[in-house]
């Protein structure tokens, strides 16, 4: 009984072990882990009810040796009220057999019932614990996201604060003074294509004069006023 209870203290003790050597992942640790507990729960629970099954039996053994033993003695007093000594030292050497087997259905009762005990807290315990922690493992991953949101961005600023980007905006005042110089250029090409006077054709001048003269104009619209008495 004492190995059968060793051996499932050092399955929980390996399971937890070997998933702290792991850690890669706590989220993905607490599962596994609960998944774990949830099988040796169910084993323990087998060997409890055994272990349970056989202190019931050992102590129902011991009982029927005590009815056995106080029926001996009855029947010894019996037998003495009757005047039969013979018979009652039968009984009472029957009765003596009976103590001497009591002692080892004692030992056996005692035995059980204490790994029963044991057996019966580790149970309750393991049912409790894994209890406990499917109410925190909520928390847990909620722990975690915000873990690997914040290592995400700690990883972006690192990948940020590394970039020289001297070079990019050099780059960027080069592109941008070639654009200037290319803007002053196509400006200049305008200014030296308009028509001067010495480049324009007759035919150009003459429509300048064809348009009359603003002062023309001007004594025009002041002899229509005058005659409209405006």
């Amino acid at each position: 009984m004492a190995n059968i209870l060793q051996r499932f203290k050092d399955i929980m003790a390996a399971n937890i072990n070997a998933l702290l050597d792991k850690a890669e992942d706590p989220e993905k640790m607490i599962n596994q882990y609960l998944r774990d507990m949830e099988e040796d729960l169910g084993e323990v629970k087998a060997q409890t009810a055994s272990v349970m099954a056989e202190a019931e039996k050992a102590r129902r053994e011991l009982q029927e040796v005590d009815d056995e033993i106080a029926k001996m003695q009855r029947y010894a007093e019996k037998a003495l009220i009757a005047g039969n000594d013979d018979d009652a030292r039968r009984f009472l050497e029957r009765k003596a057999e009976l103590n001497k087997e009591r002692e080892a259905k004692q030992l056996m009762a005692d035995a059980t019932a204490n790994s029963a005990e044991q057996m019966r807290a580790m149970h309750d315990k393991l049912t409790k614990d894994i209890a406990t922690l499917n109410e925190r493992k909520a928390t847990i991953k909620a722990k975690v996201a915000a873990a690997k949101t914040q290592e995400k961005i700690n990883n972006l600023n690192e990948k940020v604060g590394s970039i020289d980007i001297t070079d990019g905006m050099s780059a960027f005042d080069r592109m941008e003074a070639k654009a200037d110089a290319m803007l002053d250029k196509a400006n200049a090409m305008a200014e030296l294509n308009k028509p001067t006077e010495a480049t324009q054709t007759v035919d150009q001048l003459a429509a300048k004069y064809d348009e009359g003269s603003k002062g023309d104009i001007d004594a025009e619209l002041a002899e229509m006023k005058a005659q409209l008495g405006l």
